[in-house]
């Protein structure tokens, strides 16, 4: 018998369904019957029949036909909204799907997997697993040490040994020691309690990334989780049933409590959850939707849910793997305005890198090199200006190497930070097998991630300051040769004036976002917890940072191919050449005013898909293997010790006379 999960007024409500050919009009009927029955004043209304309602997919949002049979309408156990004509949305209702659910619209169950162990995950695994491209397994090594930690815990309560967490209450309570009997509410309690966070629940993306990495920490086998409860958690992350996680409320320690019980808190079937399948719903209708069962916690395994940094940590691994996309597209932005603005290469030369040896410095010289240089790729802009009487150019553009590399550098270490701690046992206490004991410690504070975010908001924001300037350089005729804001018939066109207030906006934002959250602490827990990192700020704010940066150098980006239009017919390097038709496949050129948001959100669009990067890189590396034999391709992030070397491929590209 089919039934159908059915959402009226902020209640949801099952509704069978005897018989297929009832029609989705019976539905809402129905549904609208039962929520009258509980309600003492019939929710307003004398009677089913005077009430008049429309009904649409929590998915989707799309509308329904009444007439429609159920059969012909919708699956068994879809999700269906019932709204009532005349009512009007509470502003703090539940949307049936958080924003930028649009996207989830394409979303298809993944068929490939992860085996995850708790040593071995990148963040770059982990931003996949986000996306939704693999389920998860564990490894048979994994398993086995789940199980050998499990045993250490039945023990415990076998024997009645007093150990923090699992025989005793929390925080200040950890000298209150509970009967047996009681052991599993205490978890419950706990779950329940804890789950005190406010603010915009997270993205699906950054939900999964979470439950995900979570999941990895348990895997390592040092929480004392059974089997039994981690394959249930599993379950719920390869169905996507993800549970609404508050984005505030963690101090960074003892671990991120507040977030991870809210997502404990989905999986034992309380509080608001969410799948593609569903939208929003209560928890125990959306794992029962998937056909999967509440957990029901064991002693220890509330505190081994939600006892650890990984909301810091997951948002931390988006926002490194973010940073590095747009650190090595701003060395071709970069490189563009170079051309449009008719500098010169000659700062980006070999010799002037080897005598101060920086990785990142040498790989951004190394770029400007392979997408500039005339001998390989010649410039008809460039050979424009080749008699000209100016020496050197402006920091902005001299210094990209100075400036962009020490962002690789700062990218790199951040990373590196990252890895480890998403491979990290960060629980209290820790249970090992081996000595079959367990033991309280700190592993839980989250000052790592935390002060390594704070680094990385500092490192990367400096990509907006500098290219603001460029910006400014490109829009400033006393500066650029070009017309003022790039565009004809100034002062009837106004063109890139108000984009870049806009960039200098968000550099301006940035200043106060990079200020560092974790050099606060507050004593929480009754003085319990007395020093913590305020990681999960350091995470968001490091989060908004990257995508300001993203959104200048989008302006940037649009920016310098506007300027190419005014020096046409002649062309500029063919990787370049490349990267303004990738613009302009998306964003025609301003032959006038008009609405100039959608054209930056287009541009930003490319960058976060790293579009600009896939259509320059293939001329980097073949630049790379022609001027150093026997090279490969380098990580933007993750330089070995003997790239320096590996980079310095000499290249002499004389674009001024006078310095020839």
């Amino acid at each position: 018998m089919p039934r159908y999960t059915v959402h009226v007024r902020g209640e949801w409500l099952a509704v069978p369904c005897l018989s297929c050919k009832n029609t989705v009009g019976w539905l809402g009927k129905e549904a609208v019957r039962r929520y009258m029955k509980n309600k003492p004043d019939n929710g307003g209304f004398a009677s089913v029949e005077e009430v008049k309602f429309y009904i649409r997919r929590c998915k989707g949002l799309g509308l329904l036909d009444l007439d429609d049979t159920v059969e012909d309408a919708l699956d068994d156990n879809e999700f269906v909204e019932v709204v009532i004509e005349g009512d009007i949305m509470s502003p703090d209702f539940i949307p049936s799907q958080p924003e930028g659910v649009h996207l989830y619209s394409k979303y298809r169950e993944p068929e490939q997997y992860i085996s995850l162990d708790g040593n071995s995950l990148t963040t770059e695994d982990l931003v996949n697993l986000g996306k939704g491209l693999y389920k998860i397994k564990l490894t048979p090594e994994a398993e086995a040490k789940v199980n050998q930690s499990r045993e250490v815990i039945e023990r415990i309560v076998k024997e009645q040994t007093v150990v923090y967490g699992i025989t005793t209450g929390f925080g200040k309570f950890a000298r209150t020691v509970i009967p047996n009997s009681k052991l599993r509410e205490l978890q419950v309690n706990l779950v329940r309690s804890h789950s005190a966070g406010v603010g915009k629940p997270l993205s699906p993306e950054r939900s999964r990334m979470l439950l995900a990495l979570r999941i990895n920490v348990l895997a390592k086998g040092y929480s004392g989780i059974s089997l039994e409860t981690l394959q249930q958690v599993i379950e719920a992350f390869n169905a996507s049933c993800l549970p609404y996680i508050p984005e505030k409320g963690t101090v960074g320690a003892s671990g991120d409590l507040a977030p991870l019980s809210h997502l404990a808190l989905g999986l034992i079937g309380e509080g608001k959850m969410w799948s593609p399948k569903s939208g929003w719903a209560d928890a125990k209708y959306v794992l029962e939707a998937h056909g999967l069962r509440p957990i029901a916690l064991k002693p220890k395994e509330g505190l081994a849910l939600i006892n650890g940094t990984q909301m810091i940590t997951s948002l931390g691994c988006e926002a490194v793997e973010r940073a590095s996309a747009i650190a090595r597209q701003a060395d071709i932005i970069a490189a563009l305005t170079l051309e449009v603005l008719k500098g010169t290469t000659r700062a980006f030369d070999t010799d002037i890198h080897a005598v101060r040896p920086h990785r990142g410095q040498a790989e951004v010289a190394f770029r400007f090199r392979s997408l500039l240089d005339s001998d390989h790729h010649p410039s008809e802009i460039a050979e424009s200006h080749r008699f000209c009487d100016r020496v050197q150019d402006a920091y902005t553009m001299r210094c990209c190497p100075q400036v962009h590399g020490v962002v690789n550098d700062t990218i790199a270490f951040v990373k590196d930070i990252m890895t480890t701690e998403i491979n990290s046992a960060t629980d209290n206490p820790m249970v090992f097998a081996e000595r079959a004991e367990t033991i309280s410690g700190g592993n839980f504070h989250g000052e790592y991630p935390a002060k390594a975010l704070d680094y990385l908001a500092i490192g990367v924001h400096e990509l907006a300051a500098i290219s603001e300037r460029r910006i400014e350089r490109l829009c400033n005729p006393s500066l650029s040769e070009l017309p003022a804001f790039l565009v004809t018939e100034g002062g009837l066109n106004s063109g890139f004036m108000i984009a870049h207030c806009t960039a200098a906006a968000l550099v301006s934002e940035n200043k106060a976002l990079c200020h560092p959250s974790s050099v606060d602490s507050l004593s929480t827990s009754a003085a319990t917890e007395d020093h913590v990192s305020m990681g999960g700020w350091a995470a968001r704010k490091a989060l908004r940072v990257i995508e300001h940066v993203e959104q200048v150098l989008a302006i940037e980006l649009l920016a310098a191919c506007q300027g190419i239009e005014f020096l046409r017919p002649l062309r500029t390097t063919t990787p370049l050449e490349k990267v303004y038709d990738l613009v302009r496949s998306v964003v025609r050129p301003w032959m006038k005013d008009r609405f100039m948001a959608p054209d930056i959100e287009a541009a930003h669009r490319l960058l976060v898909e790293q579009k600009v990067w896939e259509v320059a890189e293939p001329y980097i590396e073949k630049y790379r293997r022609e001027h150093i034999p026997e090279s490969r391709p380098i990580s933007p992030t993750a330089f070995s010790l003997g790239s320096l070397e590996m980079n310095m491929g000499v290249s002499h590209d004389h674009r001024h006379q006078d310095e020839l």
